[in-house]
């Protein structure tokens, strides 16, 4: 079949099969080229061809290509698909729309041709504008990169695009990989913390690309003005900070890789989860399993896990418990309202009354908010990441409730109030007296002097006693507050007295008469 094919081809046509029967036909059955060609059915140029080169095959290579339809459109078609490629990929054209608008433009050829042109276009482009890069090596705990990917998932049975932060160890390939809500400074901060907690260690350097949370001005050459915020958490961790060229992805192209990786194989199929609590362990749990089940690219008889597990001993350790993690907020500078209120990121929170009139300062972590003036608590909150919500802690306003009592029943902040057992009980008794509201802001009030686990006792104490009133409330807590009676110290022996001193008004009359 081989030599029917090629019957009457040139050697640009021949196929791998008739060249080796000829090879095989002159060199070792020694048969004369007049032979070789009767039976093989191709031409003495041919067979002399392929003799005369010793090559296996051969490929045929058009010197010039013939472009009749698209020849005299050529230059149009460049232009189209050099602007093309410069586009962001949301507005480049289809080939579709470059074929409609060539044929506008008088083109009468088929679209196939400007399918194939493109495509012979962008392979020589590609191989004109490709890079070579050098290979990286790592030593263990030298470096570790950093990056974010945003994700899909469902959390709720609502449709959520999650940021991911990803750590990645450049010597074991250890991945690490948590979701937040926002890319901020805070959130950065908190991904270094929980991706070290969960190495239990650090690396010397930390390779990053250029982001704002971390890169403040970005000078010639590898210079960069970090934040402050930023390179405090790294002097913390004692880690130096080493910013990519610009578009240079390569430089830290393993956490670039993993991005890929964990969109592929933790993120697809689209998850489904209640909270960002329950997506965080299951990202980590899949992190340990790939961990796990994977060989290392380089050490190919040792799993990723089984590198990482060696590389621990080179970390940088860090301290166990709270001393050993960075402070890590964002902080900026809020006025309190009348209202003890004070806006953050799109939201409002409560502080203590005492705050009003003079600034504060927010510091914001990944999942609460901190309010301090002077250095004090004014407030603290869970991190609300929606948009024109109010937050309350209705102990903030019970001082303004001891001037304006009757706020206790329409306040917003004491709307769904939830207090322990014995306070609700006495609030719903106090409820149906003319000044339940002031008895019960009373109680209130005491919590601010005595907490609220005494006030809860007396609370409960007084309704054993089937009575409610506040000021029986606040007596059984004065009582409590009141010593008791002096504890009787007994003298020992020796030094108890032999006589005990007589009552004898009468020893005075007689030092009178002596004198």
């Amino acid at each position: 079949m081989a030599s029917m094919r090629d019957m009457g081809a040139g050697v640009g046509m021949l196929v791998v099969e008739t060249i080796a029967n000829i090879r095989r036909a002159y060199f070792v059955q020694e048969k004369p080229i007049k032979v070789i060609c009767r039976e093989l059915r191709v031409s003495r140029k041919v067979v002399r061809k392929v003799i005369r080169s010793e090559a296996t095959s051969f490929r045929y290579q058009r010197e010039t290509q013939p472009l009749p339809k698209i020849g005299p459109c050529r230059d149009r078609l460049d232009a189209m698909l050099l602007a093309n490629e410069l586009k962001g990929r949301r507005e480049r054209l289809t080939l579709i729309r470059m074929f409609e608008e060539l044929r506008r433009l008088g083109y009468d050829g088929g679209y196939d041709a400007v399918r194939r042109y493109a495509g012979a276009w962008r392979r020589e482009r590609g191989a004109a504008t490709a890079e070579a890069y050098v290979p990286l090596s790592f030593a263990p705990g030298e470096a570790y990169q950093f990056d974010w990917s945003h994700e899909v998932v469902l959390i709720g049975g609502t449709t959520v695009t999650v940021k991911v932060a990803h750590v990645r160890l450049c010597h074991s390939r250890m991945l690490f990989v948590r979701a937040y809500p926002r890319e901020t400074q805070e959130m950065v901060f908190n991904a270094h913390d929980r991706a070290f907690a969960f190495f239990k260690g650090t690396c010397t350097r930390g390779i990053y690309d250029n982001m704002k949370t971390a890169v403040e001005t970005v000078f010639v050459g590898k210079d960069r003005q970090f934040n402050r915020r930023f390179l405090q958490m790294c002097s913390h961790y004692l880690i130096e900070p080493v910013a990519c060229t610009p578009a240079a992805g390569w430089e830290k192209g393993q956490v670039e890789n993993q991005v890929g990786l964990v969109r592929e194989r933790f993120f697809t199929p689209r998850l489904r989860v209640s909270s960002y609590e329950e997506l965080n362990a299951l990202l980590l749990d899949r992190c340990v399993a790939y961990a796990k089940a994977h060989k290392h690219p380089e050490i190919a008889d040792r799993t990723v896990w089984q590198v990482f597990e060696a590389e621990r001993s080179h970390l940088v350790p860090i301290a166990d418990g709270s001393t050993g993690r960075f402070d890590g907020f964002h902080a900026v500078t809020a006025a309190v309202s009348k209202t003890c209120l004070v806006r953050f990121d799109n939201n409002k929170y409560s502080v203590a009354s005492r705050a009003v009139g003079r600034p504060v300062e927010v510091q914001a972590y990944a999942d609460r908010i901190v309010i301090r003036q002077d250095g004090a608590i004014a407030g603290e909150h869970p991190r609300c990441f929606g948009r024109g919500r109010c937050l309350y802690d209705p102990w903030h306003y019970v001082p303004v409730l001891a001037r304006k009592p009757g706020a206790l029943r329409n306040g917003a902040p004491f709307k769904d109030w939830v207090l322990p057992a014995n306070l609700e009980r006495v609030r719903r008794k106090l409820k149906g007296s003319n000044d339940g509201d002031r008895q019960m802001v009373a109680v209130l009030s005491a919590v601010l002097v005595d907490g609220l686990a005494a006030v809860e006792a007396a609370c409960g104490e007084a309704l054993e006693q089937s009575v409610h009133s506040a000021d029986v409330i606040i007596n059984i807590l004065a009582r409590k507050r009141d010593p008791g009676p002096a504890v009787t110290i007994l003298a020992p022996d020796a030094l108890q007295l032999r006589h005990a001193p007589v009552a004898d008004c009468a020893r005075y009359d007689r030092l009178r008469k002596v004198g």
